[in-house]
């Protein structure tokens, strides 16, 4: 089944919807609806996902309402300009209460039964008072949503290392976790933090974008202490060179290390 991947936020993740038979480019508006209540999003990628797959997936996929109309754009635009004097407003409260987080953005559901303030803070934070006083403001169900230092970054934007536009921000829309595990896959833990770290104070999230391609080289490997025969002699693998597909193997004399190609002891 040909899946849409429905973003409403550019901090939020992303959402499977089914197409059916609407024609859909990138950055497409759509409406759809959610657990929540009804959404525009937007297109940001597509995908085919099997029966099994679909099966796996913790809810069911909904189809796409319709593709949004020049009449729903203007809903969207209208609440985009409430944006700004409900961010100020929510900070004022903050304030207000002495609490230390800091607001990053504001996000109000298409059928306007719903806000949503978005949010970075160190740890857990007591807000029922804020979330009484938004209540009582606004009038709407209203959401706090904690985020992460990286959803922030997605937001505000950067320039990576490489010169060019944070991935986070421009294609690569679901990271998973980006553990130091990826460094020593990758054999670069020895950098440091301060050149694997990102704009975002974190492990760069382009640590998992080979990660499957090291994956498949290191299964070819043989595993750490396990003994090999080599045209050296027998020994003991000590390391692994994941890309060159070779091990370094100290010999049964435990005098002599020597690299080993995979590649080559296997022709």
């Amino acid at each position: 089944m040909k899946i849409a991947e429905i973003q409403f936020s550019s901090w939020d993740k992303v959402y499977y919807f089914s197409i059916g038979e609407e024609k859909l480019d990138i950055n497409d508006y759509v409406v759809v609806e959610t657990k929540l209540g009804i959404e525009m999003g937007k297109v940001v990628g597509f995908t085919e996902l099997s029966e099994d797959e679909i099966a796996k997936l913790p809810d069911p996929i909904k189809p796409i309402t319709r593709k949004a109309s020049r009449e729903d754009l203007d809903v969207a635009l209208k609440q985009k300009q409430q944006k700004a004097s409900a961010f100020e407003e929510c900070r004022a409260l903050i304030k207000k209460h002495s609490l230390p987080i800091k607001l990053v953005d504001v996000h109000f559901a298409f059928d306007d039964a719903r806000i949503t303030f978005a949010f970075i803070a160190d740890g857990r934070v007591d807000f029922r008072d804020l979330l009484k006083e938004l209540i009582k403001r606004f009038k709407k169900n209203i959401r706090l949503q904690q985020l992460g230092i990286r959803d922030e970054i997605k937001i505000t934007g950067d320039i990576g290392c490489c010169g060019r536009n944070l991935c986070c921000q421009s294609f690569y829309k679901d990271l998973g976790n980006v553990t130091s595990d990826l460094a020593d896959l990758q054999q670069i833990a020895h950098r440091g933090s301060e050149r694997l770290s990102g704009v975002c104070g974190r492990l760069k999230c382009c640590l998992t974008y080979e990660k499957d391609h090291y994956n498949e080289l290191a299964d070819k490997l043989p595993m750490i202490g396990e003994k090999i025969k080599t045209e050296h002699g027998r020994g003991e693998v000590i390391g692994w060179h994941v890309l060159k597909q070779s091990v370094d193997v100290l010999l049964d004399d435990k005098d002599t290390i020597v690299e080993v190609s995979i590649l080559k002891e296997n022709k």
